[in-house]
C-alpha cells in the first residue's frame, strides 16, 4: 500500500509541470499587452517609452525561458509573486476568494451527497415503479436547469416571499464574513448558492448511482447472499452499496475539484466575489502572473482530488493495486 500511494504521488509532478509550461505558452500567444491597456485605459495615445518601462517594470521584457523558471520556482515554494494589475500579493487576493468558493464547495458537494446515493439507490431498488420515474424525473431536471438559471429563480422566489411576508423584499448579504466570526450570515450569504449548484451536482451523481446500483445488483455475488438468506438491508450496505459507490466517488470528486473555479456565472448572478469572477477579471485584464497562479491553483486542486480518489479507491476495493 506505501508503494501505492508513492507511486501515485510522483505521478502529480509530471501531471503539475506540463499544466505549467501549457498555461505560461498559452497565456504568451493570447492577443493584447497589459502596458497597453493599463495606460491606455481612457482611450488616449500612449508613448512607446512608457509601454517599454512599464515591461521592463513587470519583467515582460525577460527572455521566456527565464520568466517561466521565476514562475515555476515560485509555484514550488508558495510564492506566486504580485499581480501585474492591482500590484497587491496574489496570494493575499487568492486568499481573500478562497475560503468563500472552498465553503460553497463543500456545502455543494455535502448537498449532493445527501441527495444523490440515497435516491439512486431507492431508484435502483424501486426499478420502473412511481418512485424510480419521480427521481427519475428530479434528476433529468438537474440536468436541464443550469445552476445560474436556478439560482435566479431562487432569487425572485425570495424577493417575492418576504416581501409578502414582511413587506420589504430581502436580498442575501453581498459582504463576506467567515463562518467561525458569524455563521447566521454568513449561511444565509452560501446557501441558497449551494443549494442551486448543489441540486445540478446531485442530478448527475444520482443517475450514476442509480445506474451502477442496477449494475452490480445483477452480478452473482448478490445473488448468492441472497440465497444465502442474507437480509436486504444488509445485502445493500455490505455488498451492493460498497462497490456501487466506486464511479460515484470519482463524479462527486470531479465535480468538487471543478467548483473551486468554474462557478463563474453562478458567482455573479449571487454577486460573489470568489474565484471564478477572479479569473474572468484576470483574463479579461491580461494579468498573467494571476491567471498562472489561479489555474496552477485549480490543477493543483484536480490532481490532488484525484489522487484522494485513487486512495479511496484502494480502500474500498482491495483488487485495486498499482502495476
Amino acid at each position: 500500500m506505501q508503494q501505492y500511494i508513492l507511486k501515485r504521488a510522483l505521478l502529480m509532478i509530471p501531471t503539475l509541470f506540463g499544466a505549467a509550461v501549457l498555461v505560461f505558452v498559452l497565456l504568451r500567444l493570447i492577443p493584447g499587452d497589459i502596458c497597453v491597456l493599463r495606460m491606455s485605459g481612457g482611450g488616449g495615445f500612449v508613448d512607446q517609452r512608457a509601454i517599454d518601462l512599464c515591461r521592463s517594470e513587470l519583467g515582460l521584457d525577460r527572455p521566456y525561458i527565464i520568466q517561466f523558471l521565476d514562475f515555476l520556482w515560485g509555484f514550488i515554494r508558495f510564492d506566486f509573486g504580485k499581480s501585474m494589475w492591482t500590484g497587491q500579493p496574489i496570494i493575499d487576493e487568492i486568499s481573500l476568494r478562497f475560503q468563500l468558493s472552498l465553503q460553497i464547495a463543500i456545502m455543494a458537494t455535502i448537498t449532493a451527497t445527501l441527495l444523490a446515493i440515497p435516491l439512486g439507490t431507492i431508484s435502483a431498488l424501486k426499478q420502473n415503479t412511481w418512485i424510480d420515474y419521480a427521481v427519475r424525473g428530479f434528476s433529468i431536471a438537474g440536468i436541464a436547469m443550469p445552476s445560474f438559471w436556478l439560482g435566479i429563480l431562487i432569487i425572485l422566489g425570495l424577493l417575492i416571499t418576504s416581501k409578502g411576508l414582511f413587506g420589504t423584499p430581502w436580498m442575501p448579504p453581498i459582504k463576506y464574513v467567515p463562518l467561525w466570526v458569524d455563521p447566521l450570515y454568513n449561511l444565509s450569504m452560501t446557501i441558497f448558492p449551494a443549494l442551486a449548484t448543489g441540486y445540478r451536482y446531485s442530478a448527475v451523481a444520482t443517475r450514476m448511482t442509480r445506474s451502477t446500483m442496477l449494475e452490480v445488483l445483477r452480478e452473482d455475488y448478490v445473488r448468492t447472499a441472497r440465497a444465502k438468506g442474507l437480509v436486504q438491508k444488509l445485502i445493500i450496505r455490505r455488498h451492493a452499496l460498497k462497490n456501487a459507490l466506486l464511479p460515484v466517488i470519482t463524479v462527486i470528486s470531479i465535480e468538487f475539484a471543478f467548483l473551486m473555479g468554474g462557478l463563474v456565472v453562478t458567482e455573479q448572478v449571487f454577486n460573489l466575489n470568489g474565484l471564478g469572477k477572479l479569473f474572468v477579471v484576470s483574463v479579461t485584464n491580461n494579468d498573467y502572473t494571476m491567471t498562472q497562479a489561479l489555474v496552477m491553483l485549480v490543477v493543483a486542486i484536480f490532481v490532488l482530488t484525484n489522487f484522494l480518489v485513487d486512495l479511496t479507491y484502494a480502500w474500498l476495493d482491495p483488487r485495486i493495486r498499482f502495476k
